[in-house]
């Protein structure tokens, strides 16, 4: 089969490979989309990264350099394994990327046995730091792994389960309630996810922040109240941000978002919400960033953060794309085909990133 494997910093090859046996708690799935995410692409930049280093193994997957990349996947099974009893040949399904404790076949460590298995203290990755990937004519994983798509719902939307599936996580980690009115800073993929979840579980005031005129655009298209450039400021009103939540929100945000990780975006996100509000954080950083603790002590804001979901998240983000098929399709901006997929998925995403929301590659058509 045809699988882009990572060999090394930007050195992606689209090789042929051996297809895997379908073990007997497995499932076989005939790809249909993947998406491209971001950490594919710091991946690609300044890797390894969450891939295995060169010359070593994961320790309970036994992934290893080249790994298959892809995990924002969709498609159909082909095959279920003699002891997988709730999947059927033919059934449209998504894969849930995150691996834990009972991929290995190993008892739940702390962190499962308390239902967060995001945390699992052997985390691994389908398509980052495992040794199969969506981006591949077809992928054999965990039963674990595998959600039913809702009815009527094609592999295209299927795909974007897993970026709204982060979003979905980030907001019921949060404590996000009905009528919170919240800020989003940053308006990429998991930005505009953000928004799509908010509105759904009904925000009262949403204010997203963001410089990129196409994204802007977006957030206003995807139902943002108030879109606000962070750079259109004077020297006299400070923080636009800032100034937008406290004028549209009373003493400010119940809830910020950081889903672009810098450090401006840390000091907006800390300064716009009211006090014993919650700032938190979702992007992936860098490098470290500066905070000063009085501007929680003082005001006790809380600071905290999240990563990946559950399956009771994937099951939420699958819904909400069910139910709201029409604004989820605005997020896919581009679908290009495997074997283009360095120029015309990777090299595209790089070069023209204020174009694109979402890059979906089409492995095999429905």
């Amino acid at each position: 089969m045809r699988a882009l494997r990572f060999h090394g910093r930007e050195d992606l090859r689209l090789d042929t490979i051996p297809t895997d046996e379908c073990g007997p708690t497995e499932v076989r799935i005939k790809v249909g989309y993947c998406g491209i995410c971001g950490s594919d692409i710091h991946e690609y930049l300044g890797g390894p990264i969450l891939a295995p280093q060169h010359g070593e193994k994961h320790p309970y997957n036994g992934a290893e350099l080249p790994v298959t990349m892809g995990h924002e996947m969709a498609g159909t099974i082909t095959e279920v394994g003699k002891e997988v009893k709730n999947f059927s040949v033919g059934q449209k399904v998504a894969v849930i990327p995150a691996m834990d404790d009972r991929h290995y076949g190993l008892d739940p460590c702390r962190m499962c046995s308390l239902g967060k298995r995001n945390i699992c203290k052997r985390t691994a990755y389908y398509g980052l730091s495992a040794p199969v990937g969506g981006f591949a004519d077809e992928i054999v994983v965990s039963h674990h792994a595998v959600l039913p798509l809702p009815d009527g719902m094609s592999l295209k939307l299927g795909a974007l389960c897993e970026p709204i599936a982060v979003a979905w996580h980030m907001v019921r980690a949060a404590g996000m309630v009905e009528g919170d009115n919240c800020v989003v800073l940053g308006a990429g993929p998991i930005g505009l996810a953000l928004l799509l979840v908010l509105k759904s579980k009904k925000a009262r005031k949403i204010i997203v922040s963001e410089v990129t005129a196409s994204r802007a655009e977006a957030a206003k298209q995807f139902g943002a109240d108030l879109v606000v450039n962070p750079l259109d400021s004077d020297s006299t009103s400070g923080d636009p941000v800032v100034k937008a939540a406290h004028d549209l929100m009373g003493e400010g945000a119940d809830i910020s978002f950081d889903a672009s990780g810098i450090q401006a975006t840390l000091n907006t996100a800390i300064a716009c919400v009211r006090p014993a509000g919650t700032v938190f954080n979702v992007a992936i950083h860098e490098k470290p960033l500066s905070i000063n603790l009085n501007d929680l002590t003082m005001t006790e804001k809380k600071l905290t953060g999240g990563i990946c979901y559950t399956r009771e998240d994937f099951e939420g983000a699958s819904q909400l794309v069910a139910s709201n098929t029409e604004e989820a399709e605005k997020m896919i901006t581009s679908i290009t085909a495997l074997d283009d997929i360095v120029k015309g998925g990777f090299l595209e995403l790089i070069n023209n990133k204020a174009n694109h929301v979402k890059i979906l590659i089409e492995i095999n058509k429905e």
